[in-house]
């Protein structure tokens, strides 16, 4: 059984607030978990206490099992010190299209010639 320690959602429409739960990574996000490991409310500031709240002894135990903290749940434990900070992958979703590359490219080489011309 592979495991996951994940947030589940609850709260209302617009309202949410979040349980970080320790399930079986088949059930859905919002379904059946095995223990209920902490809270994160991010309606509250960022400096707040009470924003994440976290059993730690428990999520090592978990972790100590080989259960796979999310994304999400990864950055909470690194703040609170009980993980290492991971080097993350850095998308290309930031990064321009092959067309817009060639428009830079143009310019620049045309921005170039002046220069080189005096």
């Amino acid at each position: 059984m592979s495991m996951k320690i994940r947030l589940a959602r609850g709260g209302s429409k617009k309202r949410p607030h979040y349980a970080i739960v320790a399930s079986d990574s088949r059930m859905p996000r919002d379904g059946r978990f095995i223990e209920k490991l902490g809270t994160y409310n991010p309606l509250l500031a960022k400096d707040s206490e009470d924003r994440v709240k976290m059993d730690v002894e428990r999520i090592q135990y978990w972790l100590s099992h080989g259960a796979q903290p999310t994304d999400r749940v990864a950055r909470f434990l690194e703040a609170a010190g009980v993980k290492d900070k991971a080097e993350r992958k850095n998308m290309k979703k930031a990064e321009p299209g092959k067309k817009a590359k060639a428009r830079a490219d143009e310019k620049a080489k045309k921005a170039a010639a002046p220069a080189d011309a005096e």
